[in-house]
């Protein structure tokens, strides 16, 4: 089964396939907890929602596997872990009634900054390594995780319309930068 790719085990998956799910488990969990983690400091909050995650692809395995667009089944478990997340988010916000603080703030640099330096090349890796980090996070949340601007903000803890700002400043510095 190691010789399939990840679009066939959840086509097997959603056929019922235990094997198949294990499979996509392995694979695809050690990356997925690494991406949650950076997005969030509280380790039990990732646990609870890599188990919420799995729970929605065996369940949702059949509405991927029976698309008709294409699409990458790791793009699929990453934008179920990543709404997941903002759910989680939002539950607890709400149960404390405090503000987001559970996000961390470490300033290593993650393993999805280095491929897109190296896919994108010097002058926009360059250009990105500029933006403030506060630009970054929202361009890596939109961009890259495919967040709304609502469920961004929640991710983020800051209201939608500073999300909608740092969205367009970004544009610009890029825009600027490799002009």
């Amino acid at each position: 089964m190691t010789s399939m790719d990840e679009e066939n085990l959840v086509r097997r998956v959603a056929r019922g396939d235990r094997g198949a799910f294990d499979e996509l488990y392995r694979r695809t969990s050690p990356w997925l907890v690494v991406r949650l983690r950076r997005r969030c400091a509280d380790d039990e909050l990732v646990a609870e929602v890599m188990q919420e995650t799995y729970l929605a692809v065996w369940r949702a395995a059949a509405a991927f596997a029976g698309a008709s667009v294409g699409g990458s089944a790791v793009g699929w478990v990453w934008t179920i872990a990543a709404r997941r997340l903002v759910d989680a988010l939002r539950r607890r916000a709400r149960e404390a009634q405090l503000p987001l603080a559970v996000l961390s703030a470490t300033a290593a640099p993650a393993a999805e900054d280095e491929v897109l330096d190296a896919v994108l090349g010097d002058a926009m890796g360059a250009a990105l390594r500029r933006l403030s980090p506060d630009l970054r996070q929202v361009l890596q949340a939109m961009v890259l995780d495919g967040l709304t601007v609502r469920e961004t903000a929640v991710l983020l803890g800051v209201p939608e319309g500073t999300v909608k700002t740092r969205a367009r400043r970004a544009r610009i510095a890029l825009r600027e930068a490799l002009s």
